[in-house]
């Protein structure tokens, strides 16, 4: 008998037909002796469409108000899957974010969860009952608050470390972690394990399959965490020996392992640059302290050499990076902070698009980045800017080259599948 935390995106939430699937599929593992908590996402487009009430009603919307809003799609779902699971005979009851309770810190739209109230949670689990907890948000201060888009995993793999489970599997539309999107290159590859370490870069640069938190957090937690597909027949094998991936410490990878593990990519970029900024100290900080203290995150970097005009002071231009969905606050947080910072004018482009090459591999080869740039080159697609870490490196392009880029960078790095002979 096992604890376990079983993670359903929406996808797998699209409809009662599917919620049931769910529930027949949790109803298999309750069925075994284990102890259920099951974490479910909104429906399938729901959150899109109640964020998109907020842009209509106002591009500047008070995230306190916003997070009431768009927390109501996994409130919906948390009590039709109970309902469904009561139907089929498994005691099931919803806990929503504010009854276990999940206490997050006071960033709205984006909170970080704090702590779990478990002791109600595991008294219920431990009289077979099993719960089913809205994924995505908490509570601050008695408000309802949400944790980012993807926020569901990060809320599985936190309820999978306050009840000590033994594992938290994450059912997706897709049944495992690939070297990179299939449907841009058919020959990706399927990983069987994958490193804490590899799956939060890759999650960090654009790959969709978990969210970049709840793999920091299984990381710090130990929470061992394996990607399946929901979309399987109801006579599939129990899901601890279903063929998806695992993500685990590096001490559970083979030593003889690929030099690079993925490659990502993410078009929800925007690249702002400020133009004759004053090329003094303190400078930058007048940029991205504000930016910072809106909660908005910054990527790449880029600050030009310094130039002077004769009778001015010299002055610099400053390009980087942030999330599409803060354009708008970080281009109001940047005209608010003109005086100070004292830049001449803002430029922003959409039209931009982050690829990602990721494998701890890197960190005993050379010339990785070097196959990449001139991968890149021969196909005529110019770098806007550069980013790397131990483990990662990052180029930004005009986005109409992402599919290319993709897909002659997997060819590069011998990442694409073997053809059978037939």
């Amino acid at each position: 008998m096992a604890r376990i935390v079983m993670k359903f995106g929406g996808t797998s939430m699209a409809g009662i037909e599917r919620i049931r699937s769910v529930a027949a599929r949790v109803k298999r593992e309750w069925d075994a002796g284990n102890d259920i908590a099951v974490v479910v996402s909104a429906m399938a487009g729901e959150t899109d469409r109640l964020v998109g009430f907020c842009r209509e009603a106002s591009s500047l919307y008070d995230p306190k108000e916003y997070d009431v809003v768009v927390s109501a799609g996994e409130q919906i779902t948390s009590g039709l899957l109970a309902i469904a699971l009561q139907a089929i005979g498994v005691p099931a009851r919803s806990w929503l974010g504010w009854q276990l309770p999940v206490q997050t810190s006071d960033a709205f739209a984006k909170a970080r969860i704090e702590d779990i109230q478990t002791q109600a949670l595991l008294a219920s689990m431990g009289n077979r009952e099993v719960a089913v907890v809205p994924g995505f948000q908490g509570v601050h201060d008695g408000r309802i608050t949400t944790l980012g888009r993807g926020g569901s995993d990060t809320s599985a793999v936190a309820v999978a470390a306050a009840v000590k489970a033994d594992r938290c599997d994450i059912y997706t539309d897709v049944d495992g972690v690939y070297t990179t999107d299939p449907r841009i290159v058919p020959r990706a590859r399927k990983l069987k394990k994958v490193t804490y370490e590899e799956m939060l870069e890759l999650a960090s640069v654009g790959a969709k399959v978990l969210q970049t938190r709840s793999v920091g957090l299984a990381m710090k937690e130990n929470v061992r965490v394996q990607v399946l597909s929901s979309f399987t027949g109801e006579d599939v094998p129990m899901a601890d020996t279903l063929p998806g991936t695992m993500i685990v410490g590096e001490e559970e990878i083979d030593v003889e392992r690929q030099l690079i593990t993925g490659i990502a990519h993410d078009k929800n970029e925007a690249k702002i640059t400020l133009t004759a900024v004053p090329d003094k100290p303190g400078a930058v900080a007048a940029i991205f302290g504000p930016l910072a203290e809106a909660n908005i995150n910054v990527d790449m970097i880029i600050q030009n050499i310094a130039h002077q005009s004769a009778g001015s002071a010299s002055s610099t231009d400053v390009t980087f990076t942030v999330p599409s969905s803060d354009l708008a606050r970080s281009i109001e947080t940047l005209n608010q902070g003109k005086a100070a910072i004292g830049f001449n004018d803002l430029t922003h482009d959409t039209r931009v698009a982050k690829i990602s090459v990721v494998g701890v591999g890197m960190r005993s080869h050379a010339g990785v980045a070097a196959t990449m740039f001139k991968t890149l080159g021969e196909r005529g697609i110019n770098i806007l800017a550069i980013t790397t870490s131990e483990i990662k490196v990052s180029v930004l392009i005009e986005e109409d080259y992402t599919e290319l880029a993709v897909r002659v960078l997997h060819t590069a790095y011998g990442l694409d599948a073997e053809v059978e002979a037939a």
